[in-house]
């Protein structure tokens, strides 16, 4: 995967984390950047995090799995996107939370990187080349780098979002990580047979 590639991704994953984002802004009657901030590190550390525990962990498993990698890759990639489409449609009523406490961040952060960690498998099945010539291990930092800080950008921006616009974005935004998720794992998928 190249920047590309990543920063695709990067955006696909920050959606969930992006809607809890608006959940909070909306359930706050002032916002300031130290809140944005607060919400925007919480969530980009964990994207940051997971796709670099998921990779050590499907580091050891790559050379048992090697034929099969683009195959898990586009399955990850579209059960994901597939969750996050259908999400995106669930017109159950939420209850914003505007807390900021370290018990409430610690679980939505948690909740909303939990598949950034099945990405960090995938990067270990289609390793990053971010830059050529670095080895695999520095790629995958650099990658999981993109995502936690896109992630941190669209949190502090969508708490923003929500303090001035509500929930009206939240579902688009779901909708259009879900779709960009499973065409990245569509397109890992034909390279792979060599069409694209």
């Amino acid at each position: 995967m190249g920047l590309i590639e990543i920063l695709l991704l990067a955006v696909g994953l920050s959606m969930d984390a992006f809607a809890v984002s608006v959940c909070k802004g909306l359930a706050m009657n002032k916002i300031n950047f130290r809140q944005q901030a607060i919400c925007g590190i919480w969530f980009g550390g964990f994207q940051f995090l997971m796709p670099m525990i998921g990779y050590l962990l499907g580091a050891g498993l790559t050379g048992y799995i090697t034929s099969i990698t683009p195959w898990i890759a586009f399955v990850l990639l579209s059960l994901i996107g597939g969750n996050m489409i259908k999400e995106s449609f669930d017109s159950g009523e939420e209850r914003a939370d505007g807390s900021l406490s370290f018990r409430i961040m610690l679980t939505m952060a948690v909740a909303t990187s939990i598949d950034a960690l099945a990405v960090g498998v995938t990067f270990a099945c289609v390793p990053v080349a971010i830059i050529p010539g670095i080895n695999t291990f520095l790629n995958t930092l650099l990658g999981s780098m993109v995502v936690g800080i896109t992630t941190f950008i669209l949190s502090c921006i969508g708490v923003r979002i929500g303090n001035i616009f509500g929930l009206k974005y939240k579902n688009k935004a779901e909708l259009a990580g879900g779709i960009i998720l499973i065409t990245l794992g569509l397109k890992i998928l034909l390279e792979h047979f060599n069409i694209l």
